[in-house]
């Protein structure tokens, strides 16, 4: 019994509750389908890991860490990737009139965004803000993009975009390849072409990777062991979570992250918790 109540009055259940009451009378915009860690989720002034098949809101923030890798879908039909030490924010996001109109914000990193082919014939109206500096019109397309540093970068693969650069200047991309890029001192470079080798480079930086500790709709758990004490077990979860993995109790005061999509990329994380926060005591089970 004190073991059940211990655990329901730990911050992590209660920054759970909060952030579903939190969202509890907003709709549903998408959904985190896939991701490497370390990742998190802020809402509503509360963070926590980001974990595999949570809803996304309008307002909520994604934060990415080092070598990590994010997979949102939105309901509308497009996905958003995200690399590593990238902050996405979901402004506003509603259909109206049967127009889906949004708002995403790209403060940090790099990008992709993708529509769907059977979902490119529905009205749509989406703006991406990348760090105050470029905002990229889309009605249904394929692009990538980068805000690093103090250089932004956008690049059409497919469709048409209009880009406004921090000169209130709107420019048309309407070929395969055309290429924007600004800093954030001055105007934009006039429109270029990009290699197609260097699209293979860029999609490396949004694209999961095998073998990097895939967590999706997975049957696999990585189990962490070898406590001394209760409290040494629970410090250990704080700083996991903390440091952006969806650690949880599991049973005989062991710890699980869950969802992991195979016994190697169980195996992967392993090497990553061993390497960061020296836990060896690890178990990839199904």
């Amino acid at each position: 019994m004190f073991s059940r109540f211990f655990l329901v009055t730990t911050p992590v259940f209660l920054s759970l509750l909060l952030l579903t009451n939190v969202a509890s009378a907003a709709s549903v915009v998408g959904k985190l389908d896939g991701l490497q860690l370390p990742a998190w989720l802020d809402r509503g002034g509360l963070t926590v890991p980001a974990s595999p098949g949570i809803d996304l809101y309008a307002g909520d923030r994604l934060r990415t860490g080092r070598g990590a890798r994010l997979l949102i879908t939105l309901n509308e039909g497009s996905f958003v990737r995200l690399g590593e030490n990238a902050t996405f924010e979901i402004a506003a996001a509603q259909r109206k009139s049967g127009v889906y109109t949004a708002a995403l914000n790209v403060l940090e990193g790099a990008f992709r965004f993708t529509t769907k082919a059977v979902a490119k014939a529905q009205p749509r109206d989406v703006q991406i803000r990348i760090a105050n500096n470029a905002t990229i019109g889309i009605r249904g397309t394929d692009l990538w993009g980068r805000g690093r540093g103090d250089k932004d970068i956008v690049c059409l693969l497919e469709g048409k975009i209009d880009v406004t650069g921090n000169n209130n200047r709107t420019l048309r991309l309407d070929q395969p390849l055309q290429f924007f890029q600004s800093t954030r001192t001055a105007p934009p470079e006039p429109i270029g072409f990009v290699d197609p080798k260097q699209i293979v480079v860029w999609a490396k930086e949004t694209d999961i990777e095998d073998g990097k500790g895939i967590s999706a709709k997975g049957e696999w758990t990585l189990s962490v062991a070898g406590f001394a004490t209760r409290d040494a077990m629970f410090a250990t979860s704080r700083a996991l979570r903390d440091a952006g993995y969806p650690v949880n109790k599991a049973a005989n005061n062991t710890l699980a992250i869950t969802r992991l999509t195979s016994e190697a990329e169980a195996n992967a994380l392993a090497a990553t918790l061993k390497n960061d926060f020296s836990l060896n005591d690890t178990k990839a089970s199904r």
